[in-house]
C-alpha cells in the first residue's frame, strides 16, 4: 500500500490536467479484466463511457457496478460500451467480480481497467487533495473518440446512471436529427419529449418557424422525439 501511495505523489506531482469537453480522448493501451485492450480504438464507431473509482470493495462503488450492470443492455441500444476504471491489480478487479455475482447475485460483463496511477495520471484524475485517490468521473465519449461530456461526482454521492443515459440517448438525438435537448428531457416542463429546433439564423427563416413547427416564438420551437 506504501509503494502504491508513493507512486500516485509522484504521479500528481506531473500536474497534468482532464481532458475537456471537445478534445480527443487520450490514446492509451490499458490492461482490464478482459485482456489488453487499446482506447479509443477498441471501441472505434461506438459510444463509450469510461467511469473511474478510488480502489476496489469500496461500498459506494460497489453499488455502482451493479447499476451499471443492470442498465448495460439499454445503453448498448444506443450503440454505446462501457468500461470501468479502478486503483487496483486485475486479480483485485476479478476477486472484486466474483464477489459481486456471488453476494449481489449480478455478472459484470463490462471491462475494468487495472490501473497504477498512469492511466488516472493521463486522464486527470488524481484528486488535488488526496493524492492516494482518484477523482470518481465519468467521461463519456463518441464514435469519433471526442469527449462529449465529463462528470465529477464525490467520493460519498454515487452516480445516477439513469441520468446518464439520458445523456447518451439525448447525444444520439442530438447526432441524428440536429436539435438540442430541453431541461429534464424527456420530461421537460414546458414540451414534453419534444426536441428543441435550432434558432433561425434570418429573417426569412425565422417568419416560417412558427408554420412548420410548434413554437413559444420563433426562436423556442421544437418538433416530436422519434423514439429509437
Amino acid at each position: 500500500m506504501g509503494e502504491k501511495i508513493y507512486e500516485l505523489r509522484k504521479i500528481k506531482k506531473k500536474g497534468r490536467g482532464m481532458p475537456l469537453i471537445g478534445d480527443k480522448f487520450p490514446k492509451l493501451e490499458v490492461q482490464t479484466t478482459q485482456g489488453m485492450m487499446k482506447l479509443p480504438k477498441v471501441f472505434k464507431g461506438k459510444w463509450f463511457i469510461l467511469f473511474s473509482h478510488p480502489a476496489d470493495f469500496t461500498p459506494v462503488c460497489t453499488t455502482e457496478f451493479v447499476a451499471f450492470q443492470k442498465r448495460y443492455e439499454e445503453f448498448k441500444k444506443f450503440n454505446c460500451e462501457l468500461i470501468g476504471l479502478s486503483i487496483d491489480q486485475v486479480f483485485s478487479h476479478l476477486k472484486w467480480i466474483e464477489w459481486i455475482e456471488e453476494n449481489l447475485d449480478t455478472e459484470i460483463t463490462f471491462p475494468i481497467i487495472a490501473d497504477t496511477g498512469k492511466v488516472a495520471d493521463t486522464l486527470g484524475l488524481i484528486h488535488p487533495a488526496r493524492p492516494t485517490n482518484t477523482v470518481r468521473a465519468v467521461f463519456i465519449v463518441d464514435p469519433k473518440g471526442i469527449i462529449r461530456a465529463v462528470l465529477y461526482y464525490p467520493q460519498e454521492l454515487g452516480r445516477n446512471m439513469d441520468e446518464i443515459l439520458r445523456m447518451v440517448e439525448g447525444f444520439n438525438n442530438i447526432e441524428e436529427k440536429g436539435v438540442a435537448i430541453p431541461a429534464n428531457w424527456p420530461n421537460n416542463e414546458l414540451i414534453g419529449k419534444g426536441l428543441i429546433i435550432p434558432p433561425a439564423s434570418d429573417v426569412e427563416t425565422a417568419k416560417k418557424r412558427k408554420e412548420q413547427y410548434a413554437c413559444y416564438d420563433w426562436w423556442l420551437c421544437h418538433r416530436n422525439y422519434y423514439k429509437w
